[in-house]
C-alpha cells in the first residue's frame, strides 16, 4: 500500500520492513477527540480512515496496533465544567460515550488501546522532564514551555517558517517565555481549575505533550502511521514532532503522516457560529451509519467533503441496491465460494493507489451490478462469486450488510412507487402536461419525499 505522507509531500510505501517480515505489528496512532461536547459529523471521517486501513490491512494478514486518545482535561473541557456547574471529569466521561457510542454505529473497530490524558501524567511529566534536562524546555513561575528554536527542523511537517510565524502570528503574548513561539507543555494550576503535583508545582498538561507521551509510550519506535484531520498539521502535530523527538532522539517520531479533508456544508465550513453545525448522532438518526460511512467512502480522504441533502439521497438509493442485491443473492447460493479474482485486484489496486476508496467503491457497485445480472439469468455459481465479492470488500470498507436488512422489503416497495411516480411525472413533462407533473411533486412532498431535477435525472429522498 502507498499513502501520500503529510511529512515528505509525497505518495509512499506504508508498510515498513520490520513489518513486512512479521518482526513487529503495525503501529498506528489517530488524534482522537477533546470531549467537551457531542461528536461531530466531521469527527466521523478522522475515525474511518483509520478504521478502512486497518481492516485492509488485517485482511492481507498484516496485524496492527491502533492507539486512539482521548484528551479529557483541557480548557475546553474545564470551561464546560464551569458553565454547568459540574466537575469537568463528568462533562470528559459524558462526552466520551457518547462519542464511542456513535462510532459503534458507524461500525469502527474499537482502538486495541485507547489511552486518555488524565492516565498518563507520569509519562508527560517524564518527557517534560527530560526535555528540560537536554535543554529543550525551561520553567518559568510553575509553567514549562518548550524552546521551538532548539529544534532546527520546526515546521517541516506544515511546511511553515517559525520567524515568518511570529511575524504575522495570532501568538497569545507572554512575557515570561523566551520566544514569542515558544509553546505550553505544562500549565500552573489557577482557581478552580483541575490540576496534578509535579515537579513545578500543580498544575496541568498542555494539550500537545500528550500525544507525544503516549505514543512513544505505547510504540516505541514502532510508530509507522499517524492520522488526524489536516486543521491539525499546526500546531497540533507540529509540536508532537519537536517534543517527541527532541526528548528521545530518535528522528522520525512517525514514518508516516495522513491527514483527511475537512466537512463543508452545503459548500461552507460546519460552524456553530454558521448555524450549520450538525452532530453525528443527529447525522445517523436521518440517514443511518451504513450511509454516511459510504458517503465518506465515496471522497477520496485528502478532498473535503461537502455535506449536501441531495447527494445523500443518492447515497440512500446505492445503498438499498447493494442490500437487495445481498438479500436476493442469500437466498438462492451457499457460503464458501471464493470471489472474482478481477475484481478483488481491481480494488487491491485502488487500494494501494493512496486510498482511493471511491474506486473501491465502484468496484463494489460492478460487483453488484454483475449480480444482479446472474440472478437474473439463473446463474448461481456467478451469483455466489459476485455475492463473496461484495462481501469482501464491504468488510474492508467498513461496511455492515446486516444492517437494516429488517427495512429491506419496505424500503425496496418504497424506492418502487416512487420510481414510479417520477417515471409518470417524466412523461407528463414530455408531453408538456406540466399540471400533472406539479399534481405528482406535490404529491410526493406531501408524503415527505423530496425531489431535485438535475440534468442527468431526478433525484429523490425521504425526509
Amino acid at each position: 500500500m502507498r499513502l501520500f505522507n503529510t511529512l515528505t509531500r509525497q505518495v509512499e510505501p506504508l508498510i515498513p520492513e520490520a513489518v513486512q517480515n512479521g518482526e513487529r505489528p503495525f503501529g498506528m496512532y489517530s488524534c482522537g477527540p477533546t470531549v467537551q461536547g457531542p461528536a461531530h459529523f466531521g469527527h466521523a471521517r478522522a475515525a474511518l480512515i483509520p478504521d478502512v486501513i486497518r481492516r485492509v490491512l488485517e485482511h492481507r494478514g498484516i496485524p496492527v496496533l491502533h492507539l486512539r486518545n482521548i484528551t479529557d482535561v483541557d480548557d475546553k473541557i474545564i470551561a464546560v465544567g464551569q458553565e454547568e456547574g459540574i466537575d469537568p471529569a463528568q462533562v470528559a466521561e459524558h462526552f466520551s460515550r457518547i462519542f464511542h457510542r456513535e462510532l459503534k454505529r458507524l461500525n469502527t473497530l474499537e482502538p486495541h488501546i485507547e489511552p486518555r490524558a488524565t492516565g498518563h501524567l507520569i509519562q508527560m511529566i517524564d518527557m517534560i522532564r527530560t526535555l528540560i534536562d537536554k535543554g529543550h524546555a525551561y520553567a518559568v513561575d510553575g509553567d514549562v514551555f518548550f524552546r521551538v528554536r532548539t529544534k532546527a527542523d520546526y515546521g517541516k511537517l506544515s511546511g511553515r517558517n517559525v520567524d515568518d510565524m511570529v511575524a504575522g502570528a495570532r501568538i497569545a503574548p507572554d512575557e515570561r517565555k523566551e520566544d514569542p513561539a515558544d509553546f505550553a507543555l505544562w500549565k500552573s494550576a489557577k482557581p478552580g481549575e483541575p490540576a496534578w503535583q509535579s515537579p513545578w508545582g500543580l498544575g496541568r498538561p498542555g494539550w500537545h505533550i500528550e500525544c507525544s507521551a503516549m505514543a512513544t509510550h505505547y510504540l516505541g519506535r514502532g510508530l509507522d502511521l499517524h492520522t488526524g484531520g489536516n486543521d491539525l498539521i499546526f500546531p497540533h502535530h507540529e509540536n508532537e514532532i519537536a517534543q517527541a523527538e527532541a526528548a528521545t532522539g530518535h528522528e522520525p517520531f512517525s514514518r508516516h503522516w495522513l491527514h483527511n479533508g475537512m466537512l463543508n456544508i452545503d459548500g461552507e465550513k460546519m460552524s456553530k457560529s454558521l448555524g450549520n453545525f450538525i452532530t453525528l448522532a443527529e447525522a445517523l438518526d436521518q440517514y443511518s451509519g451504513p450511509v454516511l460511512r459510504l458517503y465518506y467512502l465515496q471522497h477520496h480522504y485528502r478532498s473535503p467533503v461537502n455535506f449536501a441533502g441531495e447527494r445523500l439521497g443518492e447515497t440512500i438509493q446505492a445503498w438499498n441496491r447493494v442490500q437487495t442485491f445481498v438479500r436476493n443473492a442469500r437466498g438462492v447460493v451457499l457460503e464458501g465460494v471464493e470471489p472474482d479474482p478481477a475484481l478483488m485486484k481491481a480494488a487491491d489496486d485502488a487500494f494501494d493507489d493512496d486510498l482511493n476508496t471511491p474506486q473501491v467503491v465502484s468496484v463494489m457497485f460492478d460487483a453488484v451490478r454483475e449480480g444482479n445480472k446472474a440472478l437474473a439469468n439463473e446463474d448461481v455459481s456467478l451469483v455466489a462469486t459476485y455475492l463473496a465479492t461484495v462481501d469482501g470488500l464491504a468488510f474492508q470498507l467498513g461496511l455492515d450488510l446486516s444492517a437494516g436488512q429488517d427495512r429491506v422489503d419496505d424500503d425496496t416497495h418504497l424506492a418502487d412507487l416512487v420510481e414510479g411516480l417520477l417515471a409518470m411525472r417524466a412523461a407528463a413533462k414530455a408531453e408538456k402536461n406540466f399540471g400533472l407533473a406539479d399534481q405528482i411533486r406535490n404529491l410526493l412532498d406531501g408524503a415527505n419525499i423530496h425531489i431535485e431535477d438535475r440534468r442527468d435525472g431526478t433525484s429523490w429522498k425521504a425526509r
